[in-house]
């Protein structure tokens, strides 16, 4: 190998150590995000379908301010999209990977109440 293939082969490894650390910290900031009870709450809902804060607020048992305030969160983050429907706000998931990651998570939860034997 030469010099130059061999600083080229370096430069690309430190640039994927450089994308690996920014992954890692969005990643970090979307569990981040779903570690709240009452997101997490919204985000399953979502994955069902686009809804409206009405809809949210009775999926999740939460008050609308609060309901309101962790939407904004969650479109801020990039996580959920909104379009209007007349008056309404209709809200929905950005992408079927956050979905299932939250299925994901309360499939771990599931297991664990349940006492259920670890599998892949």
């Amino acid at each position: 190998m030469s010099t130059s293939t061999d600083l080229a082969a370096a430069h690309g490894s430190q640039e994927q150590e450089q994308d690996s650390g920014e992954r890692l910290d969005v990643a970090a900031s979307v569990l981040a995000l779903l570690a709240d009870r009452t997101r997490l709450a919204l985000l399953h809902r979502l994955g069902a379908g686009e809804a409206d804060v009405t809809s949210l607020i009775e999926a999740c048992g939460a008050p609308r301010t609060s309901v309101s305030q962790h939407l904004a969160k969650l479109r801020l983050a990039g996580l959920v999209t909104t379009r209007r429907d007349g008056r309404r706000v209709v809200y929905s998931l950005r992408h079927g990977h956050l979905r299932r990651l939250v299925d994901e998570a309360l499939n771990v939860a599931d297991h664990q109440i349940g006492s259920l034997p670890p599998h892949d």
